[in-house]
């Protein structure tokens, strides 16, 4: 895993605390850390789906995109369906038109469609680990990572499409970073599946960041700088709500 993981820990403002793993390796914790990670694993396909959608294609093409996930919503927010039905839908059935105007469209859509792929496989795989350990899927509570970060977005394009790709780079380095971390200290089943989510999903944050920087034109090592402070802001302080990107957990006092 080093090689992999050297330039993610480089990326990163700071390594998750020893109290979040001492948190993520009690067997009490592993039914919410795979019930989020899986949420997770479907929240950045969505992400990758809007940018798609917003910047990128027209709207029969965008109405391809929201029918490719909607079975894995209906199931995720609303309980509908049989999971194990989600495997035949993991294929776009549409080729993406890209939108006139839009110099960077065409790379979008390659880098964001793959990487939808991919992620909705892992929500597929996570969904196989739980049902391996017994655990059913119920639903969870968002953490305050992801709306905390996006928080700092700019409100003008195409800052706000700039910004929102770095945001994308932390939030799934971030993920690989804790993959490696959990790896070690969870049952071998679980790790042997996070050092292969870690091997898939490495090169995600640089996809974000090559896409930000193209379409900025400019130096963007000061934002970039800017959301890392943040990102690690978020992973330091205390949080009382455990989750797969939650913060430092918070002590409680004894009773």
């Amino acid at each position: 895993m080093k090689p992999l993981l050297e330039p993610i820990l480089s990326f990163l403002k700071c390594e998750t605390p020893d109290e979040w793993l001492a948190e993520a390796q009690k067997a009490e914790h592993l039914p919410v850390l795979l019930r989020d990670h899986m949420v997770c694993e479907l929240k950045a396909a969505q992400s990758a789906m809007l940018l798609i959608r917003r910047y990128a294609v027209d709207q029969t093409s965008g109405d391809a995109l929201l029918q490719w996930l909607e079975p894995y919503e209906a199931y995720t927010y609303r309980l509908q369906g049989d999971w194990r039905d989600l495997a035949q839908h993991n294929r776009l059935q549409k080729a993406m038109v890209p939108r006139s105007g839009k110099p960077y469209s065409a790379e979008l859509i390659d880098k964001m469609v793959l990487l939808i792929k991919e992620e909705l496989h892992h929500f597929y795989q996570v969904l196989e680990v739980a049902e391996a350990q017994g655990i059913a899927y119920d639903k969870v509570t968002s953490s305050r990572y992801a709306k905390e970060l996006l928080r700092h977005v700019r409100t003008h394009e195409p800052e706000t499409l700039i910004d929102k790709l770095i945001c994308g780079a932390y939030i799934e380095a971030r993920s690989c970073e804790r993959f490696a971390k959990l790896a070690p200290l969870l049952a071998p089943e679980i790790g042997e599946f996070y050092v292969s989510l870690l091997r898939s999903e490495a090169r995600h944050y640089q996809d974000y960041l090559t896409l930000a920087g193209q379409i900025a034109g400019v130096d963007i090592r000061e934002r970039i700088e800017f959301f890392g402070e943040r990102e690690a802001e978020l992973i330091l302080s205390a949080d009382d709500d455990f989750k797969f990107h939650s913060g430092r957990p918070q002590v409680k006092p004894a009773a």
